[in-house]
């Protein structure tokens, strides 16, 4: 007999700390949360989802940092 745990779905979100608000960080958490219950039949009173905000100078992209990036696409 396979025994079959419980595990508790974890999803991180990471995103540029650029202004996201309140409301917009609740729809990801509800919008993480529901897709793992559509797609894996997950329980949802057990999904955790942890949003990570990353100032902008330490996020890079094509070996520049972000806040570079968007000085130049300004």
């Amino acid at each position: 007999m396979v025994q079959r745990r419980n595990r508790m779905p974890y999803v991180n979100i990471r995103i540029t700390n650029e202004g996201v608000t309140k409301e917009q960080k609740q729809a990801l958490i509800k919008g993480a949360t529901d897709l793992l219950v559509d797609v894996l039949g997950k329980n949802p009173s057990t999904t955790v989802v942890v949003i990570d905000e990353v100032e902008t100078d330490n996020w890079g992209i094509a070996g520049e940092q972000v806040t570079e990036l968007r000085k130049k696409s300004s």
